[in-house]
C-alpha cells in the first residue's frame, strides 16, 4: 500500500499545496518564494528519501512567517496521513550530522504524542531572507501536525548556514530510519499499548 497523502490548505495568509511519498528517492518541487526556505526543504527531501511538491504563495509582504509555519503544518498533517496507523515502521529515528564546524544531533518518536525540544543560538538575524528564529516555528508547526517528539540540538557551530542545513539533515536521515519498515515487526505496531 502506497504511503503517500495530497494536502491543500488555503487561509488569508497563505495558499500551501503539499504531497508527498515516503517511499520515494528524495525527488522534489519546491516553491515557496523564500529561497534559504526552499533550499531546506529540498534538504529535507533527498536526505530522507521522501519525495516531496510543495507551493506555497504566501503574504512575504508582511514577512516570511506565516509562510513558513503554515508549510510546516500541512507538510505535518500530509506527514501523518501518509504513515497511517503506523503498523511495522521503526518508529524511533536519531541521526548526528556534521556540516564544516556545526554538529546537530535529531532524535524522534513517531509517537502521536506531539512535542518539540529545540536547542540552537543563532548569531544573526537572518538566513538569507528567512529568519532564523522562524526554524524552530518550521520545526514545531512540522512536529505537532505530524504528531512527532522531536528533539533537535546544536551544540556547537560557527555558520548560522551550517547549523541550520545540519538541522534539516539530521531530521530528514531520522525520519528515514524511523519510517522505515522493519520486517521483525510485520503487521505490528511497536508500542505495549498496541497502537500508536
Amino acid at each position: 500500500m502506497p504511503r503517500t497523502a495530497e494536502i491543500a490548505r488555503q487561509t488569508k495568509e497563505t495558499d500551501i499545496k503539499v504531497s508527498i511519498n515516503l517511499d520515494g528517492k528524495g525527488e522534489n518541487n519546491i516553491d515557496t518564494g523564500i529561497g534559504f526556505f526552499d533550499h531546506m526543504l529540498t534538504a529535507l527531501s533527498k536526505h530522507s528519501g521522501i519525495d516531496m511538491n510543495i507551493s506555497c504563495k504566501g503574504d512575504l509582504q508582511v514577512d516570511a512567517h506565516h509562510s513558513v509555519e503554515d508549510v510546516g503544518i500541512v507538510l505535518g498533517k500530509a506527514f501523518s496521513e501518509a504513515i497511517g496507523d503506523k503498523t511495522g515502521i521503526r518508529r524511533y529515528g536519531f541521526a548526528s550530522i556534521p556540516m564544516d564546524e556545526a554538529l546537530v544531533t535529531c532524535s524522534l518518536d513517531i509517537s502521536g504524542r506531539a512535542y518539540l525540544v529545540f536547542d540552537c543560538d543563532f548569531a544573526d538575524e537572518f538566513c538569507g531572507t528567512m529568519d532564523t528564529q522562524l526554524f524552530e516555528e518550521f520545526f514545531r508547526s512540522f512536529a505537532f501536525n505530524a504528531g512527532i517528539t522531536l528533539h533537535i540540538a546544536c551544540p556547537y557551530g560557527a555558520n548560522d548556514h551550517h547549523k541550520a542545513e545540519a538541522m534539516f539533515k539530521a531530521l530528514a536521515r531520522a525520519l528515514r530510519e524511523a519510517t522505515e519498515i522493519d520486517p521483525r515487526f510485520e503487521g505490528q505496531v511497536i508500542s505495549t499499548k498496541g497502537a500508536l
